[in-house]
């Protein structure tokens, strides 16, 4: 396995810088494209103190089964340029499908199978790049299935019912002046806008709110596995139900008792307190493990199948389509 460094071109010119793994032996390999969530996340899913991780293993697991890999840096964020808070939800849609492209367009790559594996808000995206041509698989972790301002919504109920007792009973006033935040944002126009006195991205914000991803789901023509952790506190794991009904044709959806947000199991109560404590392990070995195996299998068909390990998925509750 080695690591090489590459740019892709976005639509305005800008370079996004990112990391090739590659996979021991000579190519071209099949390939992923790795979507992270939101916020000023760098190619590995860190940012300040909260550092996910994610790249390094997943692209580790990957290359056991002969997969490259590639994670870029978004807007302002590590080695590429720009101003991440000016940045919309659009443009980090249309940077994934560009990622896609400057993928499929290396020699060490196979073009014809290429996955696009998203967590969180790249799930959505990945969602939209499932019905290119050049996606082959698509993996959802965490991914939802709702307008954005539900989803948004569910998300600020989940983290209410956490905050501290003393806390509690001043949640009539949190709740207004939450939504009067959420009518300003609404009405503004910028890129960037002051709400309470902190500048937000405004634009991403209001994208997100307007943005339905159901069409996209049912426009997906290639195999889709979606796994959201029975934890999670910021996307509803029921939104499985409705992937596995919106995608026509091949899907798989897992929900996996204790698994987080961000990718490590709880045992205790869920809480995006516990972050900064479950961020000191490692992101959870089965699930690499099972993303990496079923990615195997669509990717490397010339290999034959390759069985499923229950061990990896004992604790996971599948879903038939209907």
């Amino acid at each position: 396995m080695r690591d090489v460094e590459m740019t892709a071109i976005a639509d305005d010119g800008l370079s996004l810088a990112g990391t090739l793994t590659l996979p021991a032996g000579p190519g071209p390999h099949p390939a992923v494209l790795l979507l992270n969530g939101s916020g000023r996340l760098d190619r590995d899913a860190n940012t300040g103190r909260l550092r996910m991780e994610l790249g390094p293993p997943l692209a580790a697991a990957l290359a056991k089964e002969g997969i490259a890999t590639l994670r870029y840096d978004r807007r302002g964020v590590g080695a590429t340029s720009g101003d991440w808070r000016a940045t919309g939800f659009a443009d980090n849609r249309n940077d994934a499908a560009a990622a896609l492209r400057a993928l499929a367009g290396r020699p060490e790559i196979r073009a014809d199978a290429i996955g696009v594996v998203g967590h969180s808000e790249g799930a959505v995206h990945a969602m939209t790049l499932g019905a290119h041509p050049q996606v082959a698989a698509v993996v959802l972790l965490a991914g939802f299935a709702r307008l954005g301002e539900d989803a948004m919504r569910w998300q600020a109920g989940m983290l209410a019912r956490d905050l501290p007792a003393p806390v509690r009973p001043l949640l009539p006033v949190l709740r207004a002046l939450a939504a009067r935040q959420l009518a300003r944002i609404k009405a503004t126009s910028t890129d960037v806008a002051r709400v309470a006195g902190a500048p937000v991205n405004a634009r991403w914000l209001r994208e997100l709110f307007v943005h339905d991803p159901r069409p996209a789901l049912a426009n997906i023509q290639v195999p889709v596995l979606a796994i959201t952790g029975g934890k999670d506190v910021q996307v509803d794991a029921a939104d499985l139900d409705e992937i596995r009904k919106l995608v026509p044709g091949e899907v798989e959806v897992h929900r996996i008792p204790d698994l987080t947000h961000v990718l490590r199991r709880d045992p205790g109560r869920p809480s995006v307190r516990s972050y900064r404590r479950l961020l000191r392990a490692p992101v959870d070995a089965d699930l690499l493990t099972q993303v990496a195996g079923w990615l195997a299998r669509r990717l490397r068909p010339q290999g034959g199948p390759m069985p499923l390990n229950s061990e990896n998925t004992v604790s996971a509750r599948l879903l038939p389509k209907e």
